[in-house]
């Protein structure tokens, strides 16, 4: 695994990477993760054989806007809308009906999709190069803690990590079901602000 500055060629190589069936690490707000195509059933592979993760548990995507949100959600309600206008960029992760090009592997089979716009600019940066939404795994092993410093990434299968330095220790991103007004995690975002989106449209 080469890890590398991300300069603007560096993205771009990683996206050709990522675009062509390849994984790659990145940081993000909270953790670093591990980039695959969503769209390709032998990349998702690949991430969960690196990850040594089951096939019963989906995977979080991550977009570099709103405008990337469209290829992998079916529908956007007006609910989810405002859950975005407040919190987009940043650690909320919000539910919605799966694209059809989505991967199956990315949803454990499932038919919603959980999306995010990540507060960090190299995740955003990423995606952009990419071209549309990628994986957002925690780069590290099923079941051990997530990595915060790429000094403590050994995956096999990683070809290029992303170097954001050493992130600082901070909540998980706060997963809700804007249509059904759930929190299905609380993270980095409280409830109760999410709440105060959601009740505001009633």
């Amino acid at each position: 695994m080469r890890v590398m500055t991300p300069t603007p060629d560096i993205i771009e190589e990683a996206a050709g990477l990522i675009r062509a069936g390849g994984i790659v690490a990145y940081p993000t707000e909270t953790v670093y993760g591990l980039a695959a195509d969503p769209f390709s059933d032998a990349a998702v592979r690949s991430l969960f054989d690196a990850k040594a993760r089951p096939g019963d548990k989906p995977v979080l995507l991550v977009v570099a806007d709103r405008a990337q949100l469209d290829d992998v959600a079916a529908r956007v309600s007006g609910r989810a809308e405002a859950c975005i206008r407040a919190f987009w960029p940043g650690p909320v992760s919000i539910v919605f009906p799966k694209s059809d090009r989505v991967s199956t592997l990315v949803t454990a089979g499932g038919d919603t999709v959980c999306v995010r716009c990540p507060g960090h600019a190299i995740a955003r940066q990423l995606c952009a190069a990419v071209g549309h939404a990628i994986t957002s795994s925690s780069a590290n092993l099923s079941g051990e803690p997530a990595i915060r410093d790429l000094m403590d990434l050994n995956l096999r299968g990683v070809l290029l990590a992303l170097d954001g330095g050493v992130l600082r220790v901070s909540l998980p991103s706060t997963i809700v079901d804007a249509d059904t007004g759930t929190v299905l995690r609380e993270g980095a975002v409280s409830k109760a602000r999410i709440d105060t989106v959601l009740d505001g449209l009633s």
